[in-house]
């Protein structure tokens, strides 16, 4: 009984602290040159941006954010990518798992001429931790790709996929 209250305990300080974790790991890993948008933000826009998927084609298949558009991260080539928009001002919202991948991605945009370009904060995985939908196939799942063991810590919500 005394080992279950500390797991509770323990999993409550993990899930209490998800936004300050996430925050730790985009300031190890990113230099904050492509502006964050946040979830609320990224709702409450008007006018809906492109979304781009920059994790690989394995964790998009998985699940994605509503109309987003798989870019990829390892093959990704500007002169190859049919899906990028001849207006330079589009606004662009860039995701991966956390927000690493795609601040790189984020910044080959940016290298290009595009103006409006953001990183969704903390990702897709702070995307379902908020309670936010993601889809496969164009319907709703509760499935997304962890990427790994490691950085599946991150996904508080959901039903994390290793695959």
């Amino acid at each position: 009984m005394k080992n279950l209250i500390f797991v509770v305990i323990g999993l409550l300080c993990v899930k209490g602290s998800s936004q300050d974790a996430i925050k730790e790991v985009l300031n190890k890993y990113n230099d904050h040159s492509i502006p964050y948008i946040y979830v609320n933000e990224l709702k409450e826009l008007t006018t809906q941006p492109l979304l781009f998927d920059t994790r690989e084609q394995e964790e998009y298949d998985i699940s994605h954010i509503k109309d987003a558009i798989h870019l990829g991260f390892n093959a990704f080539d500007f002169s190859k990518s049919t899906s990028l928009p001849s207006n330079k001002n589009t606004t662009i919202v860039v995701y991966c798992s956390l927000g690493i991948r795609s601040e790189i991605i984020g910044k080959q945009l940016i290298a290009q001429g595009y103006t409006k370009v953001y990183n969704l904060y903390g990702g897709i995985f702070e995307w379902v931790n908020k309670g936010e939908k993601v889809y496969h196939n164009k319907q709703e799942t509760q499935k997304v790709h962890a990427y790994s063991k490691y950085w599946g810590n991150y996904l508080l919500n959901g039903t994390k996929v290793y695959e």
